[in-house]
C-alpha cells in the first residue's frame, strides 16, 4: 500500500513539473522586465545589453553542456548549424532587440501586455505547420481557440482601456512618500506607437523561435548543448548588429550597476535556463503548452511594478488580467484533453504474445525465440508477431478457464 501511495506521489509530481517550470520562468521574465527598465532609463544601450546578456548567458550553461552532455551530444550536421543560427536570430538578434526598444519606449506592463499575443502567434503558426491539429467539431480544440482569443481579447483591454486607480495598502503608502518627488516624462504617444511596433516584430520573433526550437530538438537531443550554441551564436550576431547600430566606443563600458545586474540576470535567468527549461518543456509538452503560461508574466510584472516602481493598478487593467488567466487556463484546459486522447489511443494496441512454431508444432515464448535466435537455429520468418485491441485482451482472459 504503501509503494503504491509513493509510486502515485510520483506520477503527481510529474505532471506537475512541465507546469511549476512554467510558472517559475514567468516569476524570472517579471524581474527581467523590471530591472532592464531601471537599466534602460538610466541610458545604456540595448544593443550593447544583448551582447552581454548572451555572453554572461553562454559562459554560465556551456561548463553544464560540456559536462553532462559529453557522451550523448549528437553529431552536429550542416542542417541542424543552419537551425541553431536562425534560432539564434529569431531569438537573441531579433526578439530581444525588438523586445527592448520596445520596452524602452512604453513601461513594463503595456510590453507584458503586448507580448500576451504569443500564444495566439504560437497556436497559428503551430497550425500552419502541421504541429497542432485543428478539429473545430472537437471540444478541446474549441477551447484552445476560444482561450487563445479571449487571452489576446485580455491583454488588449488592459491596453486599450485604464479606468480609475485601485488604491492598495502598499501603493497608497508609497504614493504618500514620493507625492513629493519629480514625475519622470511622459512618453509621446510616436514613441509609443513605435513602441507597439517593435513589440509585434518582437512577439512574432518569439513565437517563430518556439515552432522552429521544437524541430531542432527533433534532430539534436541535447537541450544543454543546443542553448549554449544559440547563446554562443546569438552573442556573435548581435556583437556585429552593436557595431553597425552604435558607433561610440563609450556604450560598450559597463561598471559594477544596475547594467552589470540587468545583464548578468537577464543572461544567466532568462536566457541560459529559461533556453534550457523552455526546450525541455517544448519536448515534452509542445510549443503551444509552453507559450500559454506567459500572460501570467504580465500579471506578475504589475503587481511587482506596483511595489517596486510604485506604478498604479487601474480596473482595466484587473479585469484585463481576469480574462487572460481564463483564457489561459481554457488553453491549459485544452492541451489536457488532447494529451489523454494520445496517451489512450496509444494504450489501445497492445503486444499479447510473440509466439513462433517449430518443426514439430511446438509453441515457444518470447524468451525461448532469443535463445533460438543466438544458437542460428531459427529464421526470422518463422516468428508471428500477434496484436489485439486492449479491450479483447479483456474479453479472452474471461473466457479462459
Amino acid at each position: 500500500m504503501a509503494m503504491e501511495t509513493h509510486g502515485s506521489g510520483n506520477k503527481f509530481l510529474q505532471r506537475c513539473k512541465p507546469y511549476i517550470a512554467m510558472i517559475s520562468l514567468q516569476f524570472g521574465y517579471a524581474g527581467m522586465n523590471i530591472i532592464t527598465k531601471v537599466s534602460l532609463n538610466h541610458g545604456m544601450s540595448h544593443y550593447v545589453l544583448v551582447v552581454y546578456r548572451h555572453a554572461f548567458a553562454t559562459l554560465s550553461i556551456a561548463p553544464f553542456a560540456l559536462i553532462l552532455e559529453r557522451k550523448v551530444r549528437p553529431k552536429m550536421t550542416f542542417w541542424v548549424f543552419v537551425q541553431i543560427f536562425v534560432l539564434a536570430l529569431l531569438g537573441p538578434v531579433i526578439d530581444q532587440n525588438f523586445y527592448y526598444a520596445g520596452l524602452k519606449f512604453t513601461s513594463p506592463t503595456f510590453s507584458c501586455a503586448m507580448s500576451n499575443m504569443l500564444p495566439a502567434m504560437t497556436f497559428v503558426m503551430a497550425v500552419l505547420f502541421r504541429m497542432e491539429k485543428l478539429h473545430l467539431k472537437k471540444l478541446r480544440c474549441q477551447a484552445k481557440l476560444v482561450g487563445t482569443l479571449v487571452t489576446v481579447a485580455g491583454a488588449m483591454l488592459m491596453t486599450l482601456y485604464k479606468g480609475p486607480i485601485l488604491e492598495m495598502v502598499w501603493t497608497k503608502h508609497m504614493h504618500l512618500h514620493q507625492a513629493g518627488a519629480p514625475v519622470a516624462p511622459q512618453t509621446t504617444d510616436k514613441d509609443w506607437f513605435k513602441g507597439s511596433i517593435c513589440l509585434i516584430i518582437a512577439t512574432l520573433a518569439w513565437a517563430s523561435l518556439f515552432i522552429l526550437q521544437a524541430t531542432t530538438l527533433k534532430k539534436y537531443d541535447a537541450p544543454l548543448s543546443l542553448t549554449t550554441l544559440i547563446c554562443f551564436v546569438g552573442t556573435l550576431q548581435a556583437i556585429v548588429v552593436t557595431f553597425v547600430m552604435e558607433h561610440k566606443p563609450s556604450v560598450w563600458s559597463i561598471g559594477f550597476d544596475m547594467n552589470l545586474l540587468a545583464a548578468a540576470y537577464a543572461g544567466i535567468v532568462t536566457s541560459s535556463i529559461a533556453y534550457y527549461v523552455q526546450g525541455l518543456v517544448i519536448q515534452s509538452r509542445g510549443p503551444v503548452f509552453a507559450s500559454a503560461f506567459s500572460p501570467l508574466m504580465m500579471i506578475i510584472v504589475a503587481i511587482m511594478g506596483s511595489f517596486i516602481l510604485a506604478e498604479n493598478i487601474y480596473l482595466g487593467g484587473v479585469l484585463g488580467a481576469v480574462l487572460i488567466v481564463a483564457g489561459l487556463y481554457s488553453v491549459l484546459w485544452g492541451k489536457y484533453k488532447e494529451n489523454k486522447e494520445k496517451n489512450e489511443s496509444t494504450a489501445l494496441e497492445l503486444p499479447l504474445a510473440i509466439k513462433t512454431i517449430e518443426g514439430n508444432g511446438k509453441i515457444m515464448d518470447i524468451v525461448e525465440v532469443e535463445k533460438a535466435r543466438a544458437n542460428n537455429k531459427m529464421t526470422s520468418d518463422q516468428v508471428v508477431g500477434v496484436t489485439i485491441a486492449a479491450p479483447e485482451i479483456h474479453m479472452k482472459a474471461k473466457e479462459e478457464p
